[in-house]
């Protein structure tokens, strides 16, 4: 993609309104306790304190809207603390230039590092290090500063104590993730009467996983339908595909196929109407045709085998799955919410905020190395709000502060972001700093007035920040306009300083990328090889469950599915970013990542379709050549993704010669071999020769989807 497209698709993605669903009883809640503090620090204290404090009610406000799965009180509260921790340092050293600018550099990259934590935490400390320039302005004492700073924290546990006493959809977000994991359950389901291969995106449920893990505290209050459903949604996908797939048993026509597709749309309603339950907290109602046709008996004539018994554990499923959104969960369930399952619990459990401290520090000590993107980030950062603080300052406009912190608040680890936020952060702030001019010029508002017009923007902005960047920023540049003109700013500089110094900070932020980026292109055959490596290491977990049943553990099985998911969420999110970027030379064509992601989820659906059915019990029948193919299974990924990230062709000779050796041992024998087991491992070598054809340019690798597995 050249220059000049990047930036005309990210401008106009930096522009871009979009609707969305508003939330207006946390936006009044959030804006009511901005209207608390300014008033409380107006009458205490007077404008300029009253300033600083409802910097930090704001903050810690916008603090609590973002995406998390931490109790909101605790966020505002870290927001305002961290504020006013930053305010008083900065003051402290503002008064030295060199000195000021080393803390600045120290804190802007700290605050870069960030985000490996994640972009909570990265939003949080780039917020901090904007308001702190604004902040810092306003003491003209060291007693001064420290007031600031208490008023800025005060403003947090105001908006703290606001959501204690007044909550609006208590775990709300978490109900949110665990109906979003029934809807794409559902949906699934749905597709997969059309399209037996049909993929599936497991971000749902890694979101709804995440939602799941909680602090002491929170598993003391969780409500009980958030028990087990996700779970059991879990367990019901490999399920519906078992039941889908032809290769498992069921004809691609007939009436089996017919009593499948009756059976998957039941399914897809039940699981939408658990889903809306959950999300609302409402009682389930299902709809009596989906009922009646999970109920009916013909389903044991028509199915039988692997299909038979797929329809019996959709059906169990499915009952699990209603019982836990009506609140009362399965036995299984409860005694998991109740912690019995002590190896389970300790995935489920979130650190508590001092623990999470240590792990914060690990995280952002572990960006410390050459070509990490966060360590790009934040040295890019921090290079670039000190430049623009100096430039800030020599340009004679006053309030330098606005480059720096324009800088900061747009700059991301990715470039797309970064240049997106840069354009909508400018028109913006053209818009928001242009009608708050004309209301000033207009009105002439006195102290009061001026604080209630930025407590209505600060309403605004907290109402419609999820339907566009562009927007968002209109709000803000209005409110802080309104906010320092409360505290004795010079309206006749507002239009003409702003966006000039709004300008300088969003071109060194986009300057600076372009000079140190850090690509995602060129990394493309690294996330894909990683993918590889974990999808390999999940069938070959899962084949070895055939080869010594009587030894069967899930752990294993469950920790390689949950870092095959992890490893393609990560190359759909690099392969996002990629294609949004203004470079050259892709190393991986569109068509081979493509075919390649294709083929890829081709191995996972067939390691999970095997997965589904494996054998347990003292009455298990052992598979001996399922360890020889586990054996070249995981060698040949493993030699695979290395070859995938020096860019070269992997082969599969070894897992070929292991299927044949299977197919070898039956004939000898003169048995049969378990349907599941062999078509299931004739899918996976399928799928890994499709999967280099896709890599090597080839264009024949989407046939065969649904077929039997024998080669």
């Amino acid at each position: 993609m050249s220059w000049l497209r990047a930036l005309k698709e990210t401008a106009r993605s930096g522009l871009k309104i979009e609707r969305r669903r508003l939330e207006p009883l946390i936006a009044i809640r959030a804006a009511a306790g901005l209207a608390l503090v300014i008033g409380v620090a107006l009458s205490a204290f007077g404008p300029v304190v009253a300033a600083s404090s409802a910097f930090g009610a704001f903050q810690a406000a916008i603090a609590t809207f973002q995406r998390s799965w931490r109790p909101r009180p605790v966020l505002a509260l870290v927001s305002g603390a961290s504020l006013g921790v930053s305010t008083f340092l900065g003051y402290l050293t503002g008064t030295d230039l060199p000195l000021f600018l080393a803390l600045l550099a120290l804190w802007t990259f700290l605050a870069g590092l960030a985000w490996a934590a994640g972009p909570t935490g990265g939003i949080i400390a780039a917020s901090n290090v904007a308001i702190m320039l604004v902040t810092i302005t306003l003491p003209t004492s060291v007693a001064q500063a420290a007031l600031h700073a208490a008023m800025i924290a005060f403003g947090g546990v105001v908006q703290a104590a606001l959501i204690v006493l007044f909550p609006v959809r208590r775990w709300g977000a978490q109900r949110d993730a665990l109906a979003d994991a029934l809807a794409a359950e559902a949906d699934y389901a749905r597709r997969l009467r059309h399209d037996p291969a049909a993929e599936f995106d497991p971000l749902p449920l890694m979101t709804a996983r995440s939602a799941a893990a909680v602090t002491p505290r929170q598993a003391r209050h969780r409500p009980a339908e958030l028990h087990g459903s996700r779970g059991v949604a879990e367990r019901i996908r490999p399920v519906l595909a078992l039941l889908a797939d032809p290769a498992m048993g069921v004809p691609a026509e007939g009436k089996a196929r017919d009593r499948v597709r009756e059976l998957l749309a039941a399914a897809g309603s039940v699981l939408d109407a658990a889903a809306r339950a959950i999300r609302h907290g409402d009682p389930v109602r299902l709809p009596p045709p989906a009922v009646a046709a999970l109920r009916t008996p013909d389903t044991g004539a028509i199915l039988t085998g692997p299909p038979r018994r797929a329809a019996d554990r959709l059906a169990a499923l499915l009952a699990d799955v209603i019982e836990a959104a009506e609140g009362d969960g399965t036995k299984a369930d409860r005694a998991e919410a109740d912690d019995a399952a002590d190896a389970i619990a300790p995935l489920r459990r979130r650190p508590t905020l001092l623990r999470l401290v240590p792990v914060v520090i690990r995280s952002m000590r572990a960006e410390l190395r050459p070509g990490s993107p966060i360590l790009r980030h934040a040295v890019r950062v921090a290079v670039v709000v000190t430049v623009g603080y100096l430039i800030g300052g020599v340009l004679p406009l006053g309030h330098g502060y606005w480059a720096p912190m324009a800088a900061v608040m747009v700059m991301r680890p990715e470039f797309s972001q970064t240049y997106s936020r840069a354009a909508g952060r400018l028109g913006g702030t053209i818009v928001g700093v242009f009608l708050a001019t004309a209301i000033v010029r207009t009105v002439h508002p006195g102290v009061g007035v001026a604080a209630a017009l930025s407590v209505g923007c600060a309403l605004l902005m907290y109402l419609l920040m999820r339907t566009g960047y562009a927007v968002g920023q209109a709000c803000v540049s209005a409110y802080v306009v309104f906010l320092l003109g409360m505290a004795g700013d010079d309206w006749s500089q507002t239009v003409p300083e702003r966006v000039v110094l709004t300008l300088v900070g969003g071109l060194l932020a986009m300057v600076s990328y372009a000079v140190y980026p850090a690509w995602e292109t060129p990394r493309l055959h690294h996330r894909l090889a990683d993918w590889l490596a974990a999808a390999g290491r999940y069938a070959a977990s899962v084949v070895d469950q055939y080869a010594n049943p009587a030894e069967r553990t899930d752990d294993d099985v469950r920790a390689a599915l949950l870092a095959v998911r992890k490893a393609r969420v990560d190359w759909q999110e690099a392969v996002a970013t990629a294609q949004h970027e203004p470079v050259r030379h892709r190393g991986l064509s569109r068509a081979a990542a493509e075919d390649t992601r294709h083929a890829l989820g081709r191995l996972g659906r067939a390691a999970m379709l095997m997965e589904a059915h494996l054998p347990g019990g003292a009455g298990a029948v052992r598979i001996p050549a399922a360890a020889q193919l586990t054996d070249a299974l995981r060698r040949a990924t493993e030699q695979g993704a290395k070859d995938v990230r020096e860019r070269r062709v992997p082969h599969w000779d070894a897992v070929r010669e292991a299927l044949d050796r299977w197919d070898e041992d039956d004939r000898l024998l003169g048995r049969a071999s378990d349907l599941i087991a062999r078509n299931g491992a004739g899918l996976l070598l399928e799928s890994l020769e499709e999967f280099s054809r896709g890599l090597d340019g080839g264009t024949d690798g989407r046939s065969g989807a649904g077929g039997a597995g024998r080669s």
